[in-house]
């Protein structure tokens, strides 16, 4: 998984590079952002934050170093190659799926309608519409003082509350009360 992302991404801002375009989108993760277990918790985080490296490694959590990874190398490429790059950040991206398979995202509200969890965990998470997503690229791309990075976001719910709305669509599933 790492590998992969690293090497597709410097390809990708190298390609762009020769093709002359004028700016890159990439997209990056939240996963990108927020792993660091040495923050306080009442951190207000926002683009300059970068997940701890050696936290993801050691915790297995190779989504995050993969993104975290890729995205520096992208800005390191991107520098050496004079790419004019922005990123965006998303954070847990739902709604519509391209593909026929369930992704990271969508698994993580399946859980709680499948009964694979019985309860749920005291912390919150912040979500976004993938279309949401999707014109936050168009936007970068467009604004030509856009630069750096941009964390895509639209609300930020507790656990609690997303299986309270889950509840009162689905009353029929084994959705976890506590």
């Amino acid at each position: 998984m790492v590998e992969p992302a690293i090497n597709g991404t410097k390809n990708v801002v190298i390609a762009a590079a020769e093709a002359q375009v004028r700016r890159v989108v990439f997209t990056s993760s939240i996963g990108a952002v927020t792993m660091d277990p040495n923050r306080e918790p009442d951190t207000i985080v926002d683009e300059s934050f970068w997940s701890d490296l050696e936290f993801c490694k050691n915790t297995k959590n190779w989504y995050c170093y993969a993104k975290a990874m890729a995205e520096q190398a992208a800005w390191e490429v991107a520098k050496e190659k004079g790419v004019d790059l922005v990123v965006v950040n998303p954070v847990l991206v739902l709604g519509p799926l391209l593909q026929p398979i369930l992704n990271a995202s969508t698994i993580h509200i399946l859980k709680y309608l499948n009964g694979s969890v019985k309860t749920y965990v005291n912390a919150v998470q912040a979500y976004v519409h993938v279309k949401d997503v999707a014109l936050a690229h168009i936007l970068v791309y467009e604004t030509p003082t856009a630069s750096g990075r941009y964390l895509c976001a639209e609300s930020v719910l507790h656990r609690g509350d997303v299986v309270e709305i889950l509840a009162k669509f689905f009353p029929e599933y084994p959705i976890p009360t506590k």
